[in-house]
């Protein structure tokens, strides 16, 4: 049986969520449910209320944005078509016609992208597409809310005589007018319109020269408004024309009405799934200011929060730009009792009423802010004992009402409730009151139960520490400026600081030690010991920040120097690619001026052609046995490290290189004279020296001759 006491929902101020979230609400109907709605009793309607959330807040974020629900209140047409023969106004028929589209809008848009909203769409699966009320409206109520002239052929009949009738009324007025303006009898204004028909705005004296029936007079009585004789006649019998098209029009509503009275259920379907739409739009939004998400519902009993915010003080905060901390809150079989102590000031409290407020959304389907991987499970019943719950009714001491409240706490307490207490014992005597609460809370362990609690007493701790199943935790505080950092810290307990923020607000040393000579030795050394306990763990943790932030800082410099050393690599591997690149086309292009030259001296075609494809095959034959080579090698190249593809390229370079500098060693030292046969270094085609002017020969090669520097040439014995 799920029990949660309204107290609980007041001591973790449930009742300023739902406030926040009602603002988003577009529907008054909306709002009220949402100010009024309390925790879900059904497991899984929690669970679906969670999904229906989770998934309209994703359509905040995406492409596929559902459309507008926004609609009027149609429990005045509801309550209409439930009794016999009464008649909906316009308005209501245009509200029941526009939430109609409403919803067909909806269901056809979930219908279309059920993969990105299952659970929206399941929620209206079972309501049906009904596009007849809206087309049925349409047909006798136009956009500007009026009856269509062609809503019956009666109507539209009547329409046309008053547009006549009016015609004539026009056409007989402005005669008159004419007439009496002509005989001077009218007034610089000339007419005037009294209970929507036009008069004539007569002069006084001439009132009784004109026929017809008085309207009125001014103020000062100078004019006399009267409407001709000759449009009284048709004015009745416009009159007469009006009140029959309003019969008419009441006539066609009843017709109407009778037409959607089958409809009652469907229509009332359709507000209750705007409505419902409309209070996930509400929580969806409020999920998405405060960073909400849906953790993962665990079928155990366990609490696993990570980076969780208080959502009121995470909303609060950021409005006014201040910082809120996250806490990492664990409970579950082999933890199930958790003592917080530490000093006052440091957050005890509020990391109490965050488990509990975030416990109370969660199973009331509102999304939480933690971090994705949290896991949470739902109890059956939540307990709340926070603040000072002094009753001035009942004449109740704080101490006595927390009696009271440990009392039903220790009857209602079993393995499916989560107990929240903040100052566990205090408002009695601190021996007597820590040793009666010491005895409840192995009570609370005894049952089974799971809960937070919050506390000054040291036997309450050695306790925690002791018992398997309940553990320490203290909220950190700063051990030099003594001010709290905000953070759970689980698997210790906390110092007071008594003594320390005694002396850091100024209280002089003298009392603190005659303090401290009035206690007990053995309390003042375990409190030391705790507080010490403290102060190294900040050390080690500040220790640990600071190893941390110079690993990372190694970690990217060595990073830095493995991208440099690879873009080195690169670099080398690309010139050394470029210059044999080069080298190779320097080498076919002797080869092609070689062909050229031999095609000059001979004039071959068939030769040079041959000579051509010769060495076209030669070059593709080297490039076929290149290209079956890389692959063998490309997995050696792998194996090969950095130092050894140095090595590799420098022998390489070395090599290529070699031929720059070495002479070809069968080049004689001639010194030539004219008549000598030579030939160009490298060349083929031999000629004969005519003269030699300044280390320049002239060279007959029989066609033709040249001018050479006599370096250039070799001679051929």
């Amino acid at each position: 049986m799920v029990y949660i006491p309204d107290k609980t929902f007041e001591d973790l101020e449930f009742k300023t969520v739902l406030n926040q979230i009602s603002e988003f609400a577009i529907t008054p109907m909306a709002k009220d449910l949402i100010l009024n709605s309390k925790s879900i009793k059904d497991n899984n309607e929690k669970i679906k209320s969670l999904l229906l959330t989770s998934e309209y807040k994703s359509s905040f974020e995406n492409e596929n944005k559902i459309p507008n629900h926004g609609f009027e209140s149609l429990i005045k047409p509801l309550q209409l078509l439930k009794i016999e023969k009464s008649v909906l106004d316009i308005e209501s028929f245009r509200d029941i016609s526009s939430a109609s589209d409403t919803v067909n809008k909806l269901l056809l848009f979930f219908k279309k992208f059920k993969g990105y909203y299952p659970s929206l769409y399941e929620l209206g699966s079972g309501i049906e597409i009904n596009k007849s009320l809206k087309k049925q409206v349409d047909s006798v109520i136009d956009r500007f809310g009026e009856i269509n002239d062609n809503a019956s052929a009666k109507l539209d009949l009547i329409r046309k005589k008053s547009q006549e009738i009016k015609n004539r009324i026009g056409q007989t007025f402005n005669k008159s007018l004419n007439h009496y303006h002509n005989l001077e009898f009218l007034d610089e204004i000339r007419e005037s319109v009294i209970e929507n028909k036009r008069v004539l705005a007569v002069k006084a004296m001439y009132r009784k020269k004109v026929k017809g029936g008085i309207m009125g007079s001014s103020k000062t009585g100078s004019i006399v408004f009267i409407e001709p004789e000759v449009t009284f006649k048709l004015s009745r019998e416009f009159q007469n024309l009006l009140y029959d098209e309003q019969e008419e029009i009441k006539k066609i509503l009843s017709l109407l009405t009778d037409y959607f009275r089958p409809y009652l259920f469907l229509i009332k379907e359709y507000q209750n799934y705007l409505i419902n739409i409309d209070i996930y739009y509400s929580r969806a939004h409020y999920a998405k200011e405060i960073n909400a998400i849906m953790p993962i519902i665990s079928d155990f009993q366990e609490i696993e929060l990570y980076d969780a915010y208080h959502p009121l003080l995470y909303r609060t905060n950021y409005i006014e730009n201040k910082k809120t901390y996250p806490q990492d809150i664990l409970l579950n079989k082999n933890n199930k009792i958790i003592v917080i102590s530490g000093p006052n000031a440091g957050g005890k409290s509020i990391t109490l009423k965050t488990v509990g407020l975030l416990q109370l959304m969660i199973q009331s389907g509102i999304l939480i802010p933690v971090h994705e991987r949290s896991r949470i499970c739902f109890f059956n019943r939540i307990l709340t004992d926070i603040g000072d719950n002094q009753s001035i009714e009942n004449h109740l001491s704080t101490y006595s009402y927390r009696l009271k409240n440990m009392k039903t706490f220790l009857r209602k307490c079993n393995e499916n409730t989560l107990f929240l207490i903040d100052e566990f014992g205090t408002g009695s005597d601190p021996e007597l009151g820590g040793a009666l609460a010491e005895v409840i809370l192995e009570e609370f362990y005894n049952q089974d139960s799971f809960g937070l609690i919050t506390t000054h007493y040291s036997n309450l701790k050695l306790l925690a520490n002791e018992l398997d199943g309940m553990s320490n935790a203290n909220m950190q505080f700063d051990n030099n400026t003594l001010e709290p950092v905000y953070k759970l810290v689980l698997g210790e307990a906390g110092s007071s600081f008594t003594f320390e923020v005694a002396q850091k607000n100024g209280l002089a040393y003298s009392l603190i030690n005659r303090a401290k000579k009035k206690i007990e030795r053995g309390k003042v050394r375990f409190d030391a010991t705790i507080a010490k306990l403290q102060k190294e763990r900040n050390s080690m943790a500040k220790t640990g920040r600071s190893l941390k932030e110079k690993e990372i800082k190694a970690e990217e410099e060595s990073n830095k120097l493995a991208v440099l050393n690879e873009k080195t690599q690169n670099k080398l591997s690309n010139y050394q690619e470029l210059y044999d690149g080069n080298k190779k086309m320097i080498i076919l292009g002797n080869k092609l001026d070689e062909i050229a030259e031999k095609f000059f001296l001979n004039n071959k075609k068939r030769i040079m052609i041959s000579d051509v494809i010769q060495l076209i095959e030669s070059e593709n034959s080297k490039k076929k046995k290149k290209s079956a080579s890389a692959i063998n090698n490309q997995k050696k190249i792998k194996k090969i490290t950095e130092s050894e593809v140095n090595k590799q390229l420098n022998k390489i370079r070395v090599e290529k290189n070699r031929n720059k500098f070495i002479k070809p060693t069968s080049k004689q030292t001639v010194i030539l004279k004219v008549g000598d046969q030579v030939r160009i270094e490298d060349g083929k085609s031999v000629g004969t020296i005519d003269s030699i002017k300044k280390n320049r020969a002239i060279v007959n090669y029989g066609k033709f001759t040249t001018q050479i520097d006599i370096e250039k040439l070799e001679y051929v014995n």
